[in-house]
Parts: structure tokens; C-alpha cells; sequence
């Protein structure tokens, strides 16, 4: 338990800052860039994390919106519950989960979409020969084909989201207090670095996404639809009353504090 309050003392001190919160999304745009710039002029070699094949993408990446909702869950619920002591509020506050799960799966299906209008069933990788028969990736995929379309980056967007969604919800802890020996400590401390580890791990992958795949424009998409998703919710609608409001500051304050105003 000490290691573990060690590790939470130290994420205390690196995401639930401000000044991570101000300076994160813009932090992600430049190593997007910079990462890009690096794929187009000197390419790295290739790693154990260029190949799609690796645990985080396909353990954690393909399902980071499933990780994100189910560990800021209950992170969500014991905190704000324990500063306002309001199940309605806590409720009100959860929403934000649904909130994100809609903005999820409009944007996924967006870009799906956009590949499949943009996109043509190829022959080969090299995108010789058009098989003009096949209508669909789904089709295309099955008779042995390559479908080649405007593929907006899915992973550059659910990690943007994911990442600064995670750091908005962990500001709550600038106000939250518990006895060590309260198994709420044990449990709030145990989410904290679950979900500061996944904050990490979002955040490498991001950058191995950056600089293995997908082309600039993809990406800047990507990263785009991530940020507005983020902006929209935490810099826009949850400040108003009639959202699912912020995280609490302090019980005074209940919901309506807009952090962005500090």
C-alpha cells in the first residue's frame, strides 16, 4: 500500500495540475506535427510498437474508450459523491459517461463513413487495378482486396479524447481528503494510478501514431475531432447549468465552477 500511495502521491503531483490541463491539448497538436514531419522526412525503424500487432494496441488502444469509462466510472462516483454527498449530482456528473460514449461512436461512424465514400476496392497495397465490383471495405476485405480511402485517424481522435477527458475528471482531487484508514482512500488511491497509467499509456500511443502511421492530414483530423469533442463538453456546455457540469472544486461551489476561469 505504501508503493501505491508513493505512485498516487507522484500523479498527484504531474496530471491534476493546472497547468497540465492548459497546456495538454497543445502539447499533443506539436508532438502530432513533430511526429509526422519526422515519418515524412527520416522515417524510424521499425519497433515492437510499429507493428499493429503489439499488447497496448491491441489490448488497450482498440478498447480505450471501454477502459477509459469503466476505471473513470467508478473514480467519478466515489469522488464527487464523497465531496458533495448528493447521489443526484453524482448522477448528473456520470452522465458525462454517456456524453462521451455518444461522442465516441458519432465520430467513429463519421470517419467510417468518410472511407467508405473516399475509398475503392484495389487489386493490391500498391493500389493497382480497381475492382469496381466491390462496393464496401466489408466485401472488398472478404474477396481478398485492399480498400484504399480517406482513413481520418480513429486512434489519434480516442486518444486525444480519452487523455484530456481523464485529466478534466482527476482535477477533482485538488479537493478531495480521506483517512488512510478508510477503504475509500484505498479505493480512490488504487484509481488514481489505474488511471494515471492509462493516461500514459494513451498518450505513448498517441505518439507511436504520430510517427508509424496513418498520413499528416488523417491525423490532423484525428487529433481535431479529439479536441473538439474535449472542448466542446468541458471548455463549452458542461460550465452551463443545464449540462452535466464540471468536476466539484469544493462542496460550496457544488457543480457550477468553471475551472477554465481560474
Amino acid at each position: 500500500m505504501e508503493h501505491l500511495e508513493r505512485c498516487e502521491w507522484l500523479l498527484r503531483g504531474t496530471l491534476v495540475r493546472a497547468a497540465v490541463r492548459r497546456y495538454l491539448p497543445w502539447a499533443l497538436v506539436a508532438s502530432m506535427l513533430a511526429g509526422s514531419l519526422l515519418k515524412e522526412l527520416s522515417p524510424l525503424p521499425e519497433s515492437y510498437l510499429s507493428n499493429k500487432r503489439n499488447v497496448l494496441n491491441v489490448y488497450f488502444v482498440k478498447m480505450a474508450w471501454a477502459w477509459t469509462f469503466c476505471l473513470l466510472l467508478p473514480f467519478i462516483a466515489l469522488t464527487n459523491y464523497h465531496l458533495t454527498g448528493k447521489a443526484g449530482l453524482v448522477l448528473r456528473r456520470l452522465s458525462t459517461l454517456l456524453v462521451g460514449t455518444a461522442i465516441w461512436y458519432i465520430c467513429t461512424s463519421i470517419f467510417s463513413n468518410i472511407e467508405h465514400y473516399t475509398g475503392s476496392c484495389y487489386q493490391s497495397p500498391a493500389l493497382e487495378g480497381v475492382r469496381k465490383e466491390h462496393q464496401s471495405k466489408q466485401q472488398c476485405h472478404q474477396e481478398g482486396g485492399f480498400w484504399h480511402g480517406f482513413d481520418i485517424s480513429g486512434h489519434s481522435f480516442l486518444l486525444t479524447f480519452c487523455a484530456l477527458m481523464i485529466v478534466e475528471e482527476m482535477s477533482v482531487l485538488h479537493e478531495v481528503k480521506t483517512d488512510r484508514s478508510h477503504c475509500l482512500h484505498t479505493a480512490i488511491t488504487t484509481l488514481v494510478v489505474a488511471l494515471g497509467i492509462l493516461t500514459f499509456i494513451w498518450v505513448l500511443m498517441f505518439l507511436c501514431t504520430a510517427v508509424y502511421f496513418h498520413n499528416l492530414s488523417q491525423k490532423v483530423f484525428g487529433t481535431l475531432f479529439g479536441l473538439l469533442g474535449w472542448y466542446g463538453t468541458y471548455g463549452f456546455w458542461y460550465p452551463k447549468a443545464f449540462s452535466p457540469g464540471l468536476p466539484p472544486q469544493s462542496c460550496s461551489l457544488n457543480l457550477k465552477q468553471d475551472s477554465y476561469k481560474k
